[in-house]
């Protein structure tokens, strides 16, 4: 009997020994690497796949076509900094102050960035930062916010940019896109072969103005006039740059367990770009929220597809928790959802209605090009940059406390396939709208009057989300 005891324990503490190993095996094998790629001001109706008449994006269309697409993906605010910002936290942007261009995360943020990093991800950010600093010293550099290396810029750049490399100035040299794929890239290979995956974050800054486009971008497109030829360069510029670093993943054998999104910050440019609704960038219409996206991850979405689901930028973060198995501790309020049952085929149906809110504070100016050419320049000469606005080293106070009674600006709820639209002017007056979506994108037909009901039953949900962002704003989420 006790021999016969000492055998089943052995048995036993092998089971457990293999058992460890296939966990760990099983483990590095379906966590996925995750690559983050989001363009600067690309709206909806700027890809030749959506109907484009002009633009040649053949590389996106093949993603398209290969990936899952989203036909209703939306930023979470109509201008940049924010929409970054949601990306970056699974939060709407007014939760933590990011109001606008040039404002910035709070250090009391999770970032998904420091979520995959106690996870053991290895983690990058490369070109547009616009969410604070790029210098040393700063509280909302991306170093300070989840990055183990990044090359990023303070805001949009252009052709031949200077970017911080960890809070050193580098003059980079190329098409700005290409650039920054480049730069991605060099962190993409030295960690292709590890056992720890990886998570790049890329953002691109184009096609945000000015638009100056590669020669041999802009010359896709004569006959056309010289600001439209750069403008549509910019987008065949990020197309080439797509390319590239799709065919790499390939390359390097790592195309089939990484998770590729796509994005843009916020909807399309006025006069130049196509938004596929109403209003354009800065507008909480369709046309200032609604942007292309498409996942592309072989292991989990073997054919191609077009989601039916709503989906938001906020949605990215807790999507990214749930693929790496990842539950943060003190994790604040989300108000994205994870969108792994829609590249599973499992849900088709949005689980929470989408909130949207652009306060009434104006952006802060953050001129990317000479910061970082006064950086390098004082660099040459030994200095350091000791400007405290410049780094942002109040960026963690809450020194304001915002009311609850009063929610001014215009917000909206989408509650697929309606959205209540709440303005309240600067006299405290509030003017309702509301649209069908599926039957009338370009929000035209303006039924609040003929949809009382259905105005009264939205507009409670939509002014207590807005409450609860006022709660977060004013600091409860960290107390």
């Amino acid at each position: 009997m006790k021999h016969f005891q000492n055998f089943l324990l052995a048995v036993i503490l092998i089971a457990i020994s293999l058992n460890s190993c296939n966990t760990k095996e099983t483990v590095t094998e379906t966590r996925p690497n995750i690559i983050l790629v989001m363009a600067d001001d690309q709206g909806w109706g700027d890809m030749a796949y959506n109907g484009h008449p002009v633009l040649q994006t053949p590389n996106f269309d093949n993603l398209s076509a290969s990936g899952l697409r989203f036909d209703h993906f939306y930023a979470a605010a109509p201008v940049c900094s924010p929409t970054r910002g949601s990306v970056m936290t699974g939060r709407h942007p007014n939760r933590f102050g990011c109001f606008s261009w040039g404002h910035t995360l709070r250090p009391q943020e999770i970032t998904i960035a420091e979520a995959l990093q106690s996870a053991g991800y290895v983690t990058g950010h490369f070109g547009k930062w616009h969410l604070g600093s790029v210098e040393n010293g700063s509280p909302v550099s991306p170093g300070a916010s989840g990055f183990d290396e990044w090359i990023s810029s303070p805001n949009f750049f252009d052709n031949n940019p200077i970017l911080s490399r960890e809070g050193t100035a580098v003059q980079m040299h190329g098409e700005s896109s290409m650039v920054t794929t480049e730069i991605a890239l060099e962190f993409i290979r030295k960690y292709a072969d590890s056992e720890q995956p990886f998570f790049a974050v890329v953002w691109f800054g184009s096609p945000h103005v000015p638009h100056i486009a590669a020669k041999e971008d802009s010359a896709l497109y004569p006959g056309f006039e010289s600001h439209l030829q750069h403008f549509y360069g910019e987008i065949s510029g990020m197309d080439h740059a797509m390319g590239k670093l799709r065919q790499e993943l390939k390359d390097l054998g790592i195309r089939n367990n990484t998770l590729l999104w796509y994005c843009s910050d916020n909807g399309g440019l006025p006069k130049v770009g196509a938004t596929g609704g109403r209003g354009h960038k800065s507008d909480i219409y369709e046309g200032g929220l609604r942007v292309p996206a498409i996942i592309e991850w072989p292991a989990k979405i073997p054919q191609p597809g077009v989601a039916g689901i709503p989906a938001n930028t906020y949605d990215i973060y807790p999507t990214l928790l749930e693929v790496a198995g990842i539950q943060p501790a003190n994790q604040p309020v989300l108000d994205g959802i994870s969108l792994l049952p829609a590249m599973e085929q499992k849900e088709h149906q949005r689980s929470r209605p989408m909130g949207f809110w652009q306060y009434p504070v104006r952006g802060k100016i953050t001129p990317a090009h000479k910061w970082m050419s006064d950086l390098l320049e004082a660099q040459k000469q030994g200095k350091a940059v000791s400007d405290s606005a410049r780094l942002v080293l109040d960026a963690g106070d809450i020194s304001v406390q915002y009311p609850t009674d009063s929610l001014p600006g215009h917000s909206a709820w989408i509650d697929w396939p309606w959205k209540l639209h709440r303005i309240q002017d600067e006299s405290g007056e509030i003017t309702m709208e509301l649209y069908h979506l599926e039957q009338d994108s370009m929000e035209q037909n303006n039924l609040a009057d003929l949809e009382a009901e259905k105005v009264q039953s939205m507009l409670p949900e939509l002014e207590k989300w807005q409450e609860s962002v006022v709660q977060s704003l004013n600091g409860r989420d960290y107390r």
